[in-house]
Formats: C-alpha cells, sequence, structure tokens
C-alpha cells in the first residue's frame, strides 16, 4: 500500500504539469532512510508523443525568437537558478543521496553552463566573404535543428540537464527531457524555472520513464538529435538505434579513470585526491578516480595516506544538520550491486584494506549504506579493474615504470578521464601528450572542463563526434549552412549556362 505522504511526480508538458496516461508508475526512494517518497509516471506511448507534438509545435515560433529574447529568457532563469540554489540542492540530496555541500557544487556546475549559455548572440554569429566574385557575397550560418531530446542519469539530476537544455534553447531548438525516474525532481523543477523565467509552453518539455519512453524517442520522427549520459552498454544503444533513425546523436558512456602517482609526487596531496575524487558522491560520478596507480615505491606510502584520511569521513544522511562527508547508495539495489564487486575482489586475490560492506547509520537503519573499500594489489586481469563500479571502491595497482602506467592506461577500453600526480613538469607534459583519454587533470583528480570548453571522453566512453556543452555544444544543436548571394548591377543581363566560376 502506497503511503499517504508519497507524493504523484506528473510529466511536464507544453508549460504545465500533466498526469501520465496510464497507471504505471515507480517508487522514488529516500536512499538515507530507505522510504519511498514520491511514485513517478512511467509513460507510455501517448506520454511520449504528446511531449514531441508540443515541442514540434512550439519550435515553429522558438526558432524565430530573436536572439535577444532568447538571452532575456536565459538570464533571468540564470538569476532564478541563484535564488533557489537551496531548493535544488536538497531536491537532489532527497532523491540521490548525496551531501547537500555536494549537491549545491553540481548546481553551481550547472549554473556555469546557463551562464555560458547567455551569451548565445555572440556563439551564433556567422562569418562573411564580401565579392567572392563579381557583386557576389558568401556567409555562413548555424540554424537550429528541430526537437532535441536529453536522456541524463541519475548521479546528475539537475547538472547533466543543465549540460544540455540552455545550449539547446538558447540555439533555437525545442527540447524534450527525460530524466532518470530514481531522481526526477530535479529536472521538474529546472522546467518550473524556466516557465517563470518565461520560456514559452512546449519550447521544453520533462518526460518521465523507463527503456519504453527512451526508444519511443530513439524512434519517433519529429525528434532530430539526442544526448545522452549514462552505461556504455546504454550509449552504445543509444546511438545506434538512434543513428539508425537518422538522428544526430551524442552518447557519453561509462569509464574508468586512473589517477598515476609518480614517486616524485606530494604524497599528502596525492592522498586528499585520491580519497575525494574516488569515494566523493559514494563514488557515484562518471569523473570519480576508481583506481590509483602507484609508480614505482610510491604505494608503500600512498596507502597509509590513504586509509588515514578515509577513516576520518564521515558517513550519514545527506541533509544532516551535522557535518557529513558521504552519503548513502540510490537505491539498495544499486547497493547490493556494488557491495557485490567487494565480495568478487576478495575472491579474485585483491587486498582489502578497507572494508565498507555492513555499516550502520545511527538513527537511519533503512538507508542504503556502503562505507569507503580500499583494495591494494589489484591486477588488470580481475574484474573490479575491468568493469565500472559506480561506488565507493578505489582500487590501488601497482607498476614499476612510467611506461607501464602509460600502456594501462592506453590499454583500457575506457578513455572518459585521467590524472596524474607529480612535480616533474617534463613527465606531466609528456603525459598529457601521450594518454588515450578525453580530459586530462594535471595534479587536478577531477578534471571537469569548464562551461567554456566542453565535456566527454574517448573510446568506449562516448559514441557521436561532439562534446556536450561549449563551442560543440553550439555545433552538436545547430547545422551549418552556407549562403552565396549575388545582387548584381540592374543594368546586367544575359544568359550563361557555363559553370559558375570567381572572377
Amino acid at each position: 500500500m502506497t503511503n499517504r505522504s508519497v507524493i504523484t511526480i506528473d510529466h511536464w508538458i507544453d508549460g504545465r504539469r500533466v498526469a501520465n496516461g496510464t497507471d504505471d508508475r515507480a517508487p522514488v526512494t529516500n536512499p538515507a532512510t530507505g522510504e519511498q517518497i514520491a511514485e513517478v509516471g512511467l509513460a507510455a506511448a501517448a506520454d511520449v508523443g504528446a511531449a514531441v507534438a508540443s515541442a514540434a509545435t512550439a519550435f515553429a515560433q522558438w526558432r524565430d525568437a530573436s536572439l535577444a529574447k532568447r538571452t532575456e529568457v536565459m538570464f533571468r532563469f540564470r538569476q532564478l537558478l541563484d535564488a533557489n540554489r537551496d531548493r535544488l540542492a536538497e531536491a537532489i540530496t532527497t532523491q540521490h543521496g548525496k551531501v547537500f555541500a555536494d549537491a549545491l557544487g553540481e548546481v553551481q556546475r550547472g549554473i556555469e553552463v546557463a551562464e555560458f549559455a547567455c551569451g548565445i548572440p555572440h556563439l551564433l554569429r556567422g562569418e562573411m566573404t564580401p565579392d567572392v566574385s563579381t557583386s557576389v557575397d558568401a556567409f555562413s550560418v548555424r540554424q537550429p535543428l528541430g526537437v532535441v531530446v536529453g536522456i541524463t542519469p541519475f548521479n546528475f539530476p539537475v547538472m547533466v540537464p543543465m549540460w544540455m537544455i540552455p545550449m539547446a534553447i538558447a540555439c533555437g531548438n525545442t527540447f524534450v527531457l527525460k530524466p532518470s525516474e530514481k531522481d526526477p525532481a530535479g529536472g521538474m523543477l529546472l522546467a518550473e524555472l524556466f516557465s517563470e523565467a518565461g520560456l514559452p509552453p512546449g519550447v521544453l518539455n520533462v518526460l518521465h520513464g523507463d527503456a519504453a519512453a527512451v526508444n519511443g524517442l530513439l524512434d519517433h520522427p519529429d525528434v532530430s538529435a539526442v544526448s545522452f549520459v549514462g552505461s556504455t552498454p546504454i550509449a552504445k544503444h543509444i546511438y545506434q538505434r538512434a543513428t539508425a533513425n537518422g538522428k544526430r546523436v551524442q552518447a557519453l558512456g561509462g569509464a574508468k579513470n586512473h589517477m598515476l602517482v609518480l614517486p616524485d609526487a606530494d604524497i599528502g596531496q596525492a592522498a586528499d585526491a585520491a580519497v575525494s575524487a574516488g569515494y566523493g558522491s559514494a563514488g557515484e560520478r562518471c569523473m570519480a578516480i576508481s583506481v590509483v596507480v602507484a609508480v614505482g615505491d610510491v604505494g608503500d606510502r600512498l596507502i597509509p595516506a590513504i586509509v588515514e584520511r578515509t577513516n576520518a569521513l564521515r558517513i550519514g544522511p545527506g541533509m544532516s544538520a551535522e557535518a557529513v562527508d558521504m552519503g548513502a547508495l540510490v537505491t539498495a539495489a544499486h547497493r547490493d550491486r556494488v557491495s557485490s564487486y567487494v565480495d568478487l575482489g576478495l575472491s579474485e586475490g585483491a587486498d582489502l584494506v578497507l572494508d565498507g560492506r555492513g555499516i550502520s547509520v545511527e538513527g537511519h537503519p533503512g538507508g542504503f549504506w556502503l562505507g569507503p573499500c580500499l583494495f591494494d594489489h589489484v591486477t588488470a586481469d580481475m574484474k573490479i579493474y575491468q568493469d565500472e563500479i559506480f561506488g565507493p571502491v578505489l582500487a590501488v595497482m601497482r607498476v614499476e615504470t612510467y611506461a607501464e602506467a602509460i600502456e594501462l592506461v592506453n590499454s583500457n577500453p575506457y578513455g572518459n578521464g585521467t590524472a596524474i600526480f607529480t612535480n616533474d613538469g617534463g613527465a606531466a607534459r609528456l603525459f598529457q601528450r601521450d594518454v588515450q583519454v578525453g580530459m586530462v587533470g594535471i595534479n587536478v583528480p577531477i578534471p571537469v572542463p569548464m562551461a567554456y570548453h566542453s565535456f566527454g571522453g574517448w573510446k568506449d566512453s562516448l559514441f557521436g563526434d561532439t562534446h556536450v556543452y561549449g563551442a560543440e555544444g553550439v555545433k552538436f544543436y545547430t547545422r551549418y549552412k552556407a549562403v552565396t548571394v549575388r545582387w548584381p548591377d540592374p543594368s546586367e543581363r544575359g544568359v550563361d549556362l557555363g559553370f559558375p566560376q570567381a572572377r
């Protein structure tokens, strides 16, 4: 029986909340308590059709809205984001489980993309070359695609949608967001704030659902492009199915991010980074460090420093009045999956230095808790190295040389993020040049680019040709058009069947 306090989260279609077309719903839980706090509708085909139809209708007018109008809406939205930081962060923490301070950081990174999108008049400037031939000018423009879709993950329910929505609509497109059904409140809040900012109905729609809704969007003939962030198997599916239907796609997949620590590195700095990047947000980040590669004898000094810092972490509910460093995992099923990898690592022969299984948090016995886990002497043939675990499980691998370390990173099928910790500028420069990974940090453990650059990996971490937000985001959400114009002198007349030539 559903608790009376459980709220129902509807879709956002044509500028208002719309109930799900069927009784098919999924539970939304508070990870810190394990209690169901909401239910969210799972869209049927009719719901998918309504959301896309609303976006398609709105596109006819929104594409013609002036850059001044679009910028005005974006500036208002940016102001509303700032005024509603705490509200957004609380929604993230309550449904995802990350601590409130971390959720505020997520909101800030989303705001940075909205700020970048406020400069859309500059970003959409074309180029012109006068007199390419007699009385002939040439210029280029970038025009919106139409209805575009964003399919976003549970781990960043506000930031990742913000990577997509401001750029897409500032470029003149209309948008359908399909957020994770595990924590859907963030996407709904964004839609409300955009509406308050003056965005016309239908320009942004939020559709909740599972695989059926996703496939419905991928197959819909009125959808022009799809952006996705999630696991590699789903990214491959989305890329293959959407491109088969003639759509433009950027699908960001999974990761296995390595952090190399060279013998000359500052051990305290490296240990701080490994703990922060490995256990922040309970390891539920695509840019989390999941593998520390200790080069030479540095492992013997690094492991104790990591253990010391990890033992000092405070674990508890993200909205606690007391200071907390790490919250719960998003669902019980995900907690159990991550925990099973700890069992697997032991069976594979890795040394379990820290075991976070079975921890309890006072007053929250039903929460989805898993403490930090640390493995040493992990090898490349182990599943705990090969698989993206997506939880607070940090693996330490030991190699003798820098060459072995770089080969380890480059032979991995993922290429999302990586980092190196060293005081040797030459080694760092060599690393950033030779490593086959899309985002590189030098003494920076989580090298997520600022909004005016672009985010995305290589290899099995990205399917498609463009990264998200930044200049590449503008390119993804627009089509390039070249125009050649001839305004001849009124006195010029005559027919010429020859091939046009520059004269």
